[in-house]
């Protein structure tokens, strides 16, 4: 696994990039009495690399995450987090633009949160990639998953099959099939992604 994993300069607003996730990574490996070593056997990465995620000296790639999360009994969305106060009354039905919750890939890539949490039977995404971003290695989980291009050009690899798609495009297919995407593109490519259940 790579350890070349560069940070995010800004969120999408142009501010910091909060650093939640090494935090939530470190805390629930050590609610679960957890080791570096053991964390890094269970999820085939090294325990350097889960240090410097660790340490938020580095995002992880979506695979590594998704790695981390099984090997700790969560899903990914376990570590979405935000700064952001949702308001009494929306709680558990809306989601404000500007509080929600997100999770930083390594190269840019980010993930938003657009369904409340605790979510029932499917949640639904805000991914963006920067130019030439990609999810690297293939992965596959329960559940379906579909997706709308919003702008940009998407790649996308399911099992043998290829696609290259564009701006209102959709696809959809089974989780459990290997699967990696990403930008091809020159500008950012953002996509509408709707897993169900929840198991991303």
């Amino acid at each position: 696994m790579s350890n070349n994993s560069k940070l995010p300069p800004t969120a999408e607003d142009g501010s910091a990039a909060p650093h939640f996730l090494g935090t939530r990574i470190r805390g629930l490996r050590k609610r679960r009495g957890m080791t570096l070593t053991e964390l890094a056997q269970q999820s085939e990465l090294t325990a350097g690399y889960i240090s410097q995620l660790e340490r938020n000296l580095s995002y992880p790639s979506i695979p590594a995450l998704f790695n981390i999360a099984r090997s700790l009994g969560v899903t990914i969305q376990w570590f979405f987090a935000s700064e952001a106060v949702t308001a009494p009354e929306d709680s558990g039905y809306v989601v404000r633009r500007q509080s929600r919750l997100s999770v930083h890939y390594e190269d840019g890539i980010v993930d938003q949160l657009l369904t409340p949490q605790p979510n029932r039977e499917l949640e639904m995404l805000h991914s963006r990639f920067p130019p030439g971003t990609y999810s690297q290695q293939s992965y596959s989980h329960e559940g379906e998953e579909a997706g709308y291009v919003l702008s940009g050009r998407f790649e996308l690899w399911v099992g043998d099959r290829h696609f290259e798609l564009g701006e209102g495009d959709s696809f959809s297919f089974s989780s459990q099939e290997p699967h990696k995407y990403g930008n091809p593109g020159e500008v950012d490519a953002v996509v509408i992604w709707v897993i169900t259940p929840p198991t991303f």
